[in-house]
């Protein structure tokens, strides 16, 4: 940040009295511009029939990460609520309707800024179509997924707690549980 968004002034970066973290404080103004963490927020769109479930990605058609597969999601937008920006990113993305069902993942990824929510759904149906974001949809089962291509390790630990509480379910030994992680590993490109 280089001038302030209250008066245009230039903006430094110094830790103000009361406070133990470094700030842009405008010396201007006064203003003091705090900088916090963005939310990614996205959804399982997964169907199940006959004792099977696939899960619904998208190929990414923008970057980071254009021609990986990930589940639909993005970040949450003013004036929504995480189950507004989760339907929101699902429709935008998969061009996919779901019945959106509670909070499943939980995961912080501080050196990015990010955390990341993903939420159970159920596809109300099979029309959907590939987004502006998204190269194409498809659904997959477990021992489909394109494992080696997942986009992002986000998504490949909800995607697997997902497979591992929905065996749990099929066979009557537990239910879909909040799972909740810190990733701190940074990618490298050859992820």
């Amino acid at each position: 940040m280089k001038f302030c968004s209250e008066c245009a002034h230039p903006v430094s970066l110094q830790i103000p009295p009361d406070d133990n973290r470094p700030r842009y404080v405008c010396s201007n103004c006064g203003a003091i511009h705090y900088q916090n963490p963005k939310m990614v927020i996205g959804s399982i769109p997964a169907w199940k029939r006959d004792g099977e479930v696939r899960v619904l990605l998208c190929r990414r058609a923008i970057e980071p990460r254009y021609g990986y597969w990930t589940l639909p999601a993005g970040f949450m937008e003013n004036g929504e609520t995480t189950t507004d920006a989760a339907v929101r990113e699902t429709e935008e993305e998969a061009g996919a309707r779901i019945e959106l069902g509670p909070l499943f993942s939980l995961i912080n990824v501080p050196h990015v800024h990010q955390v990341h929510f993903f939420y159970l759904a159920e596809l109300l149906d099979l029309d959907y179509a590939a987004g502006t974001e998204s190269l194409e949809v498809a659904l997959f089962k477990e021992d489909e997924i394109p494992w080696p291509d997942i986009a992002f390790p986000t998504v490949e630990y909800t995607l697997r707690a997902f497979f591992s509480d929905f065996a749990k379910v099929r066979t009557g030994d537990g239910g879909f549980g909040l799972h909740t992680d810190d990733i701190r590993k940074r990618m490298t490109q050859a992820e």
